[in-house]
């Protein structure tokens, strides 16, 4: 079934990525940056670090319907970009975190009842 690779290929797979930056001086920015977050949330946006959130979509007609969703619910400050990548590209991304070590939490003692 040939049409089954070409569905779930990694060249057509897509994630959006929504990039912002906003100020939180005043109880009104606070809010609309509150609201936002919140908005791409409820748009199966995830976070993927702070200010930068990810969504998968299927095609590429699914992530310009995000895109423009994101474009709709821009706030009045700040500044939002946002990226479009394929599952392959996506894939490709090298993650790295610090080098300095954190010791692990302590390991909870677990009450046992009998």
């Amino acid at each position: 079934m040939p049409w089954i690779a070409d569905r779930f290929s990694e060249y057509r797979i897509m994630w959006v990525l929504v990039f912002f930056d906003m100020p939180t001086e005043t109880k009104q920015q606070r809010k609309a940056y509150a609201l936002f977050r919140k908005q791409l949330l409820c748009d199966g946006f995830t976070m993927f670090q702070f200010s930068v959130y990810i969504r998968n979509c299927q095609s590429s007609e699914s992530a310009e319907v995000h895109r423009r969703r994101v474009e709709n619910i821009i706030p009045e400050w700040g500044k939002v970009g946002v990226l479009t990548v394929t599952d392959k590209q996506f894939g490709q991304m090298k993650i790295f975190e610090g080098t300095k070590h954190v010791s692990a939490a302590p390991v909870a003692v677990q009450l046992e009842l009998f």
